[in-house]
């Protein structure tokens, strides 16, 4: 299994990991259109790492289970989490003033969605998208 870490602190590494993952997706034989779900889902979860933990870091691996292909994505930081999770993850909730899609909406475009936070310890979202 291959794995690219990608450290997250600034909005150029935002632009790094989505590239990453939108070249991982291409290189594996993704449809465009996934390609593009995948790196968008990258850039919000990196985007929150960035705005809420300050550092964190993207890791991109390949899957491979009973012959399907597919990439797992882990966002990880050491922020500060997230205090009420159920309402993070309801569309349209945002904490920051901005629109509110970046966890649900990370949830939509990928097939199978993990998070774990707790306050004062940070978060990990794990995501993964099998290809078709």
């Amino acid at each position: 299994m291959d794995k690219t870490r990608i450290v997250i602190r600034v909005d150029m590494d935002i632009v790094a990991a989505r590239q990453s993952g939108r070249s991982l997706a291409s290189g594996l034989g993704f449809s465009n259109t996934d390609a593009i779900l995948i790196a968008t889902a990258i850039s919000e979860l990196a985007r929150n790492i960035v705005h809420y933990a300050k550092e964190g870091e993207i890791s991109l691996s390949t899957l491979n289970k009973s012959g399907a292909c597919g990439i797992v994505v882990v966002a990880r930081d050491k922020g500060p989490g997230i205090s009420n999770l159920e309402q993070a993850m309801k569309m349209g909730f945002s904490t920051s003033g901005s629109l509110g899609i970046g966890l649900p909406g990370v949830r939509r475009l990928m097939d199978e969605f993990k998070i774990d936070s707790r306050p004062g310890h940070g978060t990990t979202v794990t995501v993964k998208k099998w290809k078709r």
